[in-house]
């Protein structure tokens, strides 16, 4: 979509074209004609926005993508909730026995248990996968806003790309026609024996390579289109794109320290660094507990724990594991009522120690090993942190640097124009030199256009390292500053 001095400079491009095709027959070319110049089509009342396809982007595979992948988090958290909790099992056994085997007679028995396991004590696996869970659901929601993030800036520059191909496209049309009738111009010179005959094929080479240059750029306004329907998965053609909204400032505030700061708090690699520590020194604490404690496990049962044929009757026991910190009770009902039942107390306690194939110490010293080797890559990710944002900030620095130059240029083609409408007033100039000049202006104008696309576009990517670009709360347009946030090194 072109802005209304770019249309309005191209369609005067285009009338001295017509009008000279009319004053003079044409005269044929040699070359085998190209297409004929076709100008990017108005946007339709209905033209999507940049707005409109932020909200497409939620719907797009990558969004959904990085949802699932978050939620996938939160079920293992869920899971982990559920096997930290109170568990309960229900269960029953049957059995035929016949003492003795030569006189006895067939008796069956059935039982009835019901079990319940509660993790009670700090160091239990159930507790510990608990807590890694949950550092796990923050770092997993902090990956989601990035790849959020991400997708925000691919947009954003899938959109500079197609506002850029698009002005290339019109500028191509301008150069096609102003070619095309320079190129009759000289083919009328020649013909009145005024222009040598290698002038006139300097000419035409001209509008052939102004042909071949504007195929080129709306293939590049097909291919910019492509990469905008591939990632909003879904058909988006260029005609009913509205590009004529600026991209929105998104530049993060404050120095550098402050940017280096909140990164290295915000960006999910380094979170996700920080919970694989976490989860390194829990497994190394474990396998040190695992190395000091013994197996001690104690017991207590309470009910009719015998009767005359040696069975058990009602009971209640409840048991310890000190070393996995489980905290167990069951109750066991017989469906019978056994003969002569004897009620009574049994304590127990058990414990087992290692002497020959030791491993714990060996589990230890791995687990140290792993705690290290975290604690290195915590450091790697912090300091590749550190330095995407300050070349991320740099790299803003120096679009926002060029958008003055862009601006002078500007201002001079403008003056140049000027100058060309009087020197053509005064007879000194051609309508060609003109056209020429503007040509020049229409070209530095859309030069302006794309340098402010990329100083966004470099914006977009300073907040996206820096963790602070959340496309949920985006806003368009904002106005873009007149200067980026500096400072010294943390």
């Amino acid at each position: 979509m072109l802005s209304p001095r770019s249309a309005l400079l191209t369609l005067t491009l285009l009338l001295p074209h017509a009008a000279a095709q009319q004053a003079t027959p044409p005269i044929p070319v040699s070359t085998p004609a190209g297409p004929a110049p076709v100008s990017t089509p108005p946007a339709a009342p209905t033209a999507a926005p940049l707005d409109g396809l932020l909200l497409t982007l939620r719907g797009s595979p990558g969004w959904r993508s990085a949802d699932l992948t978050y939620r996938a988090a939160q079920l293992q958290l869920d899971s982990a909730r559920a096997r930290a909790g109170l568990s309960l099992t229900a269960g029953a056994s049957g059995a035929v026995t016949k003492v003795p085997w030569d006189s006895g007679d067939w008796l069956a028995s059935g039982t009835v248990t019901l079990t319940a396991s509660l993790p009670v004590l700090p160091w239990s696996p159930q507790r510990e996968l608990l807590r890694s869970a949950e550092r796990g659901v923050q770092a997993a929601a902090l990956e989601l806003r990035s790849a959020r993030g991400t997708l925000t800036l691919q947009l954003l520059q899938a959109y500079a790309a197609v506002r850029g191909a698009a002005q290339a496209l019109a500028l191509a049309d301008a150069q096609l026609a102003l070619a095309v009738q320079s190129e009759q111009v000289a083919r009328s010179q020649r013909a009145q024996g005024l222009l040598p005959e290698a002038a006139l094929l300097s000419q035409v080479a001209t509008l052939e390579g102004a042909r071949a240059g504007r195929d080129q750029a709306a293939r590049a306004l097909t291919q910019a289109g492509q990469t905008l329907t591939r990632l909003l998965g879904q058909d988006m053609p260029v005609a009913t794109l509205d590009l004529t909204r600026p991209l929105p400032d998104l530049t993060p505030g404050g120095d550098e320290a402050a940017l280096v700061a909140r990164a290295l708090t915000q960006r999910p690699e380094v979170r996700r660094a920080q919970a694989t520590l976490a989860d390194a020194q829990a497994q190394r604490d474990a396998a040190a507990l695992d190395a000091r404690l013994p197996d001690l496990s104690a017991s207590v049962s309470a009910g009719q724990l015998t009767s005359a044929q040696g069975s058990a009757g009602r009971t209640v026991s409840g048991t310890l594991n000190v070393k996995t910190g489980t905290l167990g009770a069951q109750v066991s009902l017989p469906l019978r009522q056994p003969a002569q039942p004897v009620s009574g107390v049994n304590l127990s306690l058990t414990a087992s120690l290692p002497i020959l194939g030791r491993t714990t110490d060996t589990a230890l010293a791995q687990a140290q090993v792993g705690a290290a080797q975290a604690q290195l890559a915590l450091d790697s990710a912090r300091q590749a942190t550190e330095l995407d944002v300050r070349t991320r900030l740099a790299a803003a620095q120096d679009e926002r640097g060029a958008l003055t130059a862009a601006q002078t240029r500007v201002q001079a083609a403008e003056l140049n124009v000027q100058a060309a409408r009087a020197r053509l007033d005064a007879g000194l100039a051609t309508r060609l030199d003109v056209q020429q000049a503007e040509l020049n202006l229409l070209q530095a104008q859309q030069a302006l256009d794309a340098q402010r696309d990329r100083v966004a576009v470099a914006g977009a990517a300073l907040a996206q390292a820096t963790a602070d670009l959340d496309p949920l709360l985006l806003t368009l347009p904002t106005p873009l500053p007149t200067s980026l946030p500096t400072g010294g090194r943390p």
